[in-house]
């Protein structure tokens, strides 16, 4: 790994929180994510299932994690279980965890290696009544795909038939969306790499260059800041491709005044961020240009002082979608008769504005939460408000990831970086 090692006492609060959730005399099982094969001898680089990251911080593969509060024995109420390394990994994978660093890792002090898993496992399950398995359970999760996870629930379910069955998900969805401060440092540490990108790519933007060298700029800077890359796919959307909300191709050429939207954000020891900037390619917006993005700012502006404990996300979109409708009448987008005659189901403003203000982030770019319950202090939100207008070849979209408070408005992480139109324009003119 590239980051530095997080004190364990974030795992072990973690553990604490989920296990005073569970029911008496269950036990909860967590497994890594698989090495995914491409073809051949080919694999895409190992990603850790956050769950288990989230309890143990352990970022290996093969492992596997098992809480039991009410076992018998003392030394089974967190079992961490291990691929064995040898000299022979070492040599030509590079060296596993040992049981002592994978304590000094995660604050667990019993570790078996991964072939006892089935002898102690049997000896456990004999004591419980019943087991929480970790469903993926995330509103936009594509599920089509077997995972280690899956693989594991069907397996157990068959052997130990007689057990209650639990979810881990919703205890889980609630606990990863409060952040602890530990985690909050991370997220604002790769929101500052991420700062670094910007003035990167901006020093770098000019008319002719290509989407794709500004994404490698990005990566470049990334990378040197130990951040293994981007968090999510990055958008780099140059005129009318800033249209189409998940362009990934980024292979087109940026065109002398063209509007570039460009979402990208870096990851740093997992932990995610989550930007969005909207910079005018040769360094100067058009009159219509600032208008539509100062519209978008003055809606995410707005959208911020939402962010508040209490607030329902559902009715928190309903009121960014009030503001963003009277910016669009102003912007001459939309005007009256468009909202007397709107579908209620599919507002007039979703023409121009057709997609969500606010996500949480985290461990994943849409990380966990129950959108159903009121927003807490220590949840971390994007705020991505947009304007896309295919006729015009322009698409704005301005975004930054925000801390609600317990009081007041939200602390904005991303606050440093260029975000009002006469800074952009002055950055990118002092070249």
């Amino acid at each position: 790994m590239k980051y530095d090692r997080i004190d364990k006492s974030l795992y072990i609060k973690n553990r604490a929180k989920f296990t005073q959730q569970m029911k008496p005399n269950t036990l909860a099982v967590y497994n890594s994510n698989d090495i995914y094969p491409i073809s051949g001898d080919s694999t895409m680089p190992f990603q850790q299932h956050r769950d288990i990251l989230y309890l143990s911080g352990v970022d290996q593969e093969e492992s596997i994690l098992v809480l039991f509060p009410n076992a018998s024995n003392p030394n089974h109420k967190e079992v961490l279980f291990l691929k064995e390394t040898s000299e022979l990994i070492a040599i030509w994978e590079g060296e596993k965890l040992t049981k002592e660093a994978a304590f000094e890792t995660s604050g667990i002090k019993t570790v078996y290696w991964l072939n006892q898993f089935d002898t102690i496992f049997n000896q456990l399950m004999a004591e419980a009544e019943g087991i929480y398995f970790n469903t993926n359970e995330h509103l936009r999760a594509n599920t089509e795909v077997q995972t280690r996870e899956d693989r594991f629930i069907e397996k157990y379910k068959a052997k130990y038939p007689a057990h209650h069955v639990h979810k881990s998900a919703p205890i889980l969805h609630a606990l990863r969306s409060v952040k602890e401060q530990t985690e909050l440092d991370l997220i604002e540490h790769a929101c500052g790499i991420t700062k670094k990108g910007v003035h990167r790519v901006l020093d770098f933007l000019t008319p002719g260059v290509w989407e794709y060298e500004l994404e490698a700029e990005i990566s470049h800077e990334f990378l040197c800041n130990r951040s293994k890359g981007f968090a999510y796919t990055p958008i780099i959307a140059s005129g009318k491709n800033a249209c189409v909300l998940h362009y990934i191709e980024n292979n087109m050429q940026c065109k002398d005044g063209d509007v570039i939207l460009m979402d990208f954000g870096a990851e740093y020891a997992n932990y995610a961020s989550d930007l969005t900037r909207s910079f005018p390619v040769n360094g100067r917006y058009t009159d219509r240009q600032r208008a539509v993005y100062n519209s978008v700012l003055h809606v995410k502006k707005e959208a911020e002082k939402l962010l508040v404990p209490g607030t329902l996300i559902p009715e928190y979109h309903k009121e960014v979608g009030k503001i963003m409708e009277a910016e669009l009448v102003k912007l001459k987008l939309i005007d009256a008769t468009d909202i007397k005659n709107q579908n209620p189901d599919w507002p007039a403003y979703k023409k121009y504005f057709m997609h969500g203000t606010s996500h949480h982030i985290g461990l994943d770019t849409h990380d966990s939460g129950l959108y159903h319950k009121p927003i807490e202090a220590g949840m971390v939100f994007t705020c991505e408000p947009g304007i896309y207008i295919p006729a015009e070849n322009l698409g704005i979209r301005l975004e930054d990831d925000l801390v609600v408070q317990a009081k007041g408005a939200p602390k904005n992480l991303m606050a440093t970086i260029p975000l009002e139109a006469d800074e952009i324009e002055d950055i990118m003119n002092s070249k």
